[in-house]
């Protein structure tokens, strides 16, 4: 049994607003005990099942990788039996904590399940958080593909990431240069690494 205080939180809403749904009969298994505590029991949610698929990629270039990641996600879905109410595609990068497709997102109390590919696809840092925060609204993030390999797109991230910090310490125009100086320098290296390690395999041949 849980309080009506704690199906609050769980539910994302505050203490008044639970007690309006008990009142209104909408809590299935709610009870008041001989205290005049309410009691709810545990089980299965009274929340009906609302699943949505959620696709990010980090520019409107890569259109076609989130036409084919939202393909993706809703054959997973399809498979395991869920009925999809939602596809939502979003073009913004993983740093960005402003995105309105995201936001409206997490702030839709339907919403019992959220499925993405990785985990990078809703947000680069704060994962767990949003997790744990949905959990208390009823709501599970589903990750199909724990592993993260999108490499392009973490480097789009990266650089404007370091733009970001560099535009505070120099001013915009300096920070774009210093951006592209230091993608060359990492490219540079690279190279330079693959060039020794292909040295060093050629001398182990001989």
């Amino acid at each position: 049994m849980k309080t009506l205080p704690e199906y609050a939180r769980e539910h994302g809403i505050k203490y008044r607003a639970a007690w309006n749904r008990y009142k209104a009969g909408k809590i299935s298994g709610a009870l008041q005990d001989e205290f005049g505590k309410i009691l709810i029991a545990e089980g299965k949610s009274d929340k009906e099942e609302y699943v949505v698929c959620y696709a990010r990629v980090s520019s409107s270039e890569n259109k076609k990788n989130l036409e084919s990641q939202a393909e993706r996600l809703v054959a997973y879905g399809n498979a395991k039996g869920y009925q999809i109410k939602q596809v939502i595609k979003e073009c913004a990068s993983g740093l960005n904590d402003k995105r309105p497709k995201m936001m409206k997102l997490l702030q839709d109390e339907r919403i019992t399940r959220i499925i993405i590919e990785h985990y990078d696809r809703l947000t680069r840092f704060g994962y767990h958080y949003i997790v744990e925060w949905m959990k208390l609204k009823g709501c599970e993030i589903e990750v199909i593909n724990l592993a993260v390999n999108d490499k392009e797109d973490l480097m789009k991230d990266f650089v404007s990431l370091v733009t970001s910090f560099t535009a505070r310490l120099y001013g915009l125009r300096r920070s774009k240069r210093k951006t592209e100086q230091l993608i060359k320098e990492l490219g540079k290296k690279s190279e330079d690494k693959a060039g020794h390690e292909s040295l060093e395999n050629g001398r182990e041949a001989d």
